[in-house]
C-alpha cells in the first residue's frame, strides 16, 4: 500500500507498540525504505496517567532500550515526547543532540510544544519535526503548524481522527462526506492534508479495512469552499 512511516513510543502500551513493530521489521524486505518515528521523555503509570521525565541520563537510556527492542542501530526521527519542566530545554534537547552526534538519532523532533519552546530548542539542535494535538475539531495550534511550515519542519498531528461531535448523521462534516462519497474520518484526513504540505497524519488502525480507508483519504481533493467550511467547524485560536 506504500506506507513506510511508523510512529511509536515505548510508553505506548507501555512497550507493546515497540515490540509489535520490531516483529514486523524482522520480516520486512524493504527495511531501508521504512522510516521509524520514536519518542522518549514520558512515562506511563496507568490508563490516562502520563508523566514527563526528561532527566538527560534517562533520555539516553530510553534511546538505548528502544534501539535494542526495535532491533535497529539508529532512530530515523526521535521526538522529545514532552518537555519536562524539572529540567532545562538545553539539558533535554542537548542530550538528544549528543545522541545525534553519536549516530544514534538522525532527526530530532518535539511533541506538544509552543512556538516559543520550539524556538528555544532550536538554539541547541536542528528541529526537524513537531507532533502536536491537531484535528478538525481542535486546531488551536495553528500558529505551531504555521511556524513549523515556515521552518521546513514536518508537522505530525496526533489524534488526527478526533472529530468530536462532528460525525453525527446530520452534522455538517457528514454532509460534506456524503458529497465526496467518503466517511467523515476520511474527510478529516483530507482536510489535514490540504491544510499544509508539511502535515503527516498518523491515524491509528485496528483492521486492514480501516487502514485502506485511511489511505484512500489521500486521494480526496477538497474544494476550497469545503475546506473553509470544515475549518470553521473546529476550535481555533485565530
Amino acid at each position: 500500500m506504500g506506507i513506510n512511516f511508523f510512529d511509536t513510543a515505548d510508553s505506548y502500551g507501555p512497550w507493546f507498540a515497540d515490540r509489535y513493530l520490531a516483529e514486523g521489521l524482522k520480516s520486512a524486505s524493504n527495511r531501508d525504505e521504512i522510516f521509524i518515528s520514536d519518542k522518549v521523555g514520558q512515562t506511563r503509570q496507568g490508563p490516562g496517567v502520563w508523566t514527563p521525565h526528561g532527566e538527560p541520563n534517562y533520555l539516553r537510556q530510553q534511546v538505548e532500550v528502544s534501539l535494542m527492542t526495535l532491533g535497529i542501530d539508529h532512530e530515523d526521527l526521535l521526538f522529545l515526547h514532552r518537555i519536562d519542566s524539572h529540567f532545562s530545554v538545553a539539558e533535554q534537547v542537548g542530550e538528544l543532540k549528543k545522541l545525534q552526534d553519536e549516530g544514534k538519532i538522525k532527526h530530532i523532533g518535539l511533541s506538544q510544544v509552543t512556538v516559543g519552546q520550539i524556538k528555544e530548542a532550536q538554539k541547541y539542535a536542528k528541529i526537524d519535526a513537531v507532533e502536536n494535538l491537531y484535528n478538525v475539531s481542535d486546531h488551536r495550534d495553528d500558529d505551531v503548524l504555521d511556524y513549523a511550515e515556515s521552518q521546513h519542519m514536518a508537522f505530525v498531528p496526533w489524534f488526527p481522527l478526533n472529530t468530536g461531535k462532528l460525525t453525527g448523521a446530520n452534522s455538517p462534516l457528514a454532509k460534506i462526506a456524503n458529497k465526496y462519497k467518503a466517511s467523515p474520518a476520511q474527510i478529516a484526513l483530507a482536510w489535514l492534508l490540504k491544510r499544509s504540505g508539511n502535515v503527516l497524519p498518523i491515524p491509528g488502525t485496528s483492521s486492514v479495512a480501516h487502514l485502506e480507508d485511511n489511505v484512500a483519504a489521500a486521494s480526496i481533493k477538497l474544494s476550497d469552499d469545503d475546506f473553509k467550511a470544515i475549518t470553521n467547524l473546529g476550535v481555533s485560536n485565530r
